[in-house]
């Protein structure tokens, strides 16, 4: 797969999940540490911390093992490092708190869902 092919079965994944608000922002022109951004929102950090497990769980089985994992359990924002592909979980406060998406304003997007 490629890594856009990835953060495409991520993001559909998080939908299927009732995520909400998810965001594929293409960074690679940007960033010398990652291609894409995935941003989504769960209602709950329960909701979140489970996203997490479940993102985590689908790409292992694709062979994209996540090479850390940040703010776990009740922090309502999870970051996800799978190298060139960022996932980053949030609870709807926490979003607009951080609003990461503002600082890749300048790069192209894809809303998934909703």
């Amino acid at each position: 797969m490629t890594n856009k092919e990835y953060a495409d079965f991520a993001a559909q994944l998080l939908s299927s999940k009732k995520a909400t608000d998810i965001m594929i922002i293409d960074i690679a022109e940007k960033s010398g540490f990652a291609d894409y951004f995935i941003i989504a929102t769960g209602n709950t950090d329960r909701q979140v911390n489970s996203m997490a497990d479940d993102v985590e769980d689908a790409l292992a089985e694709k062979d994209l093992l996540v090479k850390s994992i940040e703010g776990k359990n009740v922090s309502g924002w999870i970051l996800m490092d799978f190298g060139d592909i960022i996932v980053n979980l949030f609870t709807p406060e926490m979003r607009d708190k951080y609003n990461i998406e503002k600082i890749w304003a300048d790069c192209p997007v894809e809303h998934i869902g909703d």
